[in-house]
């Protein structure tokens, strides 16, 4: 019956044009997963992976992992408007009920200074991706031909992406799913929709060793409603990272960011889902991981990860 209900629920979200791409609770702790444009945007390189399970305990309910590496392309620079540039990767899983996503994408992006803090940041992806549909885990009310088969396709990607960012503050736009493929060996109707995100965040400085950073997300889906994050994270010495955070109409969510030997991190987060679908029953939960050959700054001056 569950198994029903929610094929029900998806082909209904499929028919209005909603959200085809996954959302992360801790977004703004691997900018790379949104943005090309953070393609080694750091002196060094970065590996970070997420894994999140959706309304746990509700059968079909999406699984999500990502897998994003960093370095940048070393380039002289004799003043501030001179280029640098990055590469970046990016490996994604994705899975609903009868349908699975994979998803390869290299990024490559240029960083422009125009200030000692303040930086232009223009980011390229492309990569392909490959969806499948299983009808073993599908059911209808009705015999459908594209259902009593399983099927999957191949399809190119592309993104766009735009960073800026001064000494406590940064701001991104992301134009996603460029391509627009169709899906055209499960349904002649369907067919990827382009996604734009617009997200920000500042870092206030409370006393030494403690920084308040206030994120915010806005993901416009086509011809869907808008999600919208807001997060309140406090930062301890670089070593501990603890928040709050709230999806309009969706989730309450609780994060928790460690830090071990200065180069690894591991965070950690609980949405307590507050929709119709998982409410007071099915709760999602998200685990990263994360690698930095950055050197390890001063614990006694408080820095913002993110720039």
């Amino acid at each position: 019956m569950k198994k029903f209900l929610f094929c029900l629920f998806l082909g209904s979200t499929l028919a209005l044009h909603a959200q085809q791409i996954p959302q992360y609770s801790q977004w703004f702790w691997n900018q790379l997963a949104l943005n090309p444009a953070h393609s080694g945007i750091k002196p060094c390189v970065e590996i970070k992976t997420q894994l999140r399970t959706q309304w746990l305990g509700l059968e079909g309910a999406p699984n999500s992992g990502i897998f994003t590496f960093s370095v940048p392309l070393y380039a002289q620079r004799n003043k501030y408007l001179s280029g640098r540039q990055g590469l970046g990767f990016k490996v994604e899983r994705d899975q609903i009920g009868p349908f699975v996503g994979n998803r390869f994408n290299v990024s490559y992006a240029g960083h422009f200074n125009f200030s000692k803090d303040d930086r232009l940041s223009v980011g390229i992806s492309a990569g392909i991706q490959q969806w499948g549909f299983d009808k073993g885990k599908s059911t209808t009310l009705v015999s459908d031909p594209l259902v009593n088969e399983s099927n999957s396709f191949v399809a190119p990607d592309a993104g766009l992406g735009f960073w800026w960012n001064g000494k406590n503050y940064y701001a991104g736009f992301i134009l996603g799913q460029l391509t627009r493929s169709p899906w055209t060996s499960i349904s002649a109707d369907s067919r990827f929709k382009f996604h734009s995100v617009l997200n920000g965040g500042f870092r206030m400085v409370l006393k030494e060793g403690l920084t308040f950073m206030p994120n915010a997300i806005l993901r416009f889906p086509p011809k869907g409603k808008i999600s919208a994050d807001i997060n309140l994270i406090l930062d301890l010495n670089n070593k501990v990272g603890v928040g709050l955070g709230y999806r309009n109409t969706d989730a309450l969510m609780a994060f928790l960011q460690v830090k071990l030997k200065d180069q690894f991190s591991i965070g950690y987060s609980f949405d307590y889902v507050l929709s119709s679908v998982g409410r007071n029953e099915f709760f999602s939960h998200e685990i990263s991981l994360s690698f930095s050959s950055c050197k390890s700054v001063n614990t006694n001056q408080t820095s913002c990860p993110l720039f």
